[in-house]
């Protein structure tokens, strides 16, 4: 069975750093590009960063460019979302997900990703 299991969430302080995990199982995580999704409530849900199968390469939301990073280790068949220097906003979900693609889509939105996790709440707040 195909999952997706996302932790790290948290309550972080601004200027703060999270580090999200998305733990995989059921499939081969190598051919698939893996990506992050952030939703708040009553919003859409909008690509925050992909990372493509190999990890060769990887793009970014215009608002986390130089402050997140995406990485993966197909051995442990997991991927993560480095969050640093994290701006004041209200609650969000993170939501890690998986597409049978090689490379990412220059704009990251949901339609190529299949497979998704149940997400982790992550609050920027003092």
């Amino acid at each position: 069975q195909l999952q997706l299991v996302e932790s790290g969430g948290g309550l972080v302080q601004p200027g703060g750093s999270l580090r999200l995990s998305c733990a995989t199982s059921g499939f081969t995580l190598d051919d698939y590009a893996v990506a992050w999704f952030r939703q708040a409530p009553g919003k859409e849900r909008e690509g925050v960063s992909c990372i493509s199968s190999s990890g060769s390469s990887a793009n970014y939301a215009d608002s986390v460019k130089g402050r997140f990073t995406i990485s993966r280790d197909n051995a442990e068949s997991t991927f993560y979302l480095q969050m640093n220097s994290l701006k004041p906003e209200g609650p969000g979900v993170y939501y890690c997900s998986a597409g049978e693609l090689g490379g990412c889509p220059r704009s990251i939105g949901i339609q190529p990703f299949d497979y998704w996790g149940r997400g982790t709440q992550v609050t920027v707040s003092s």
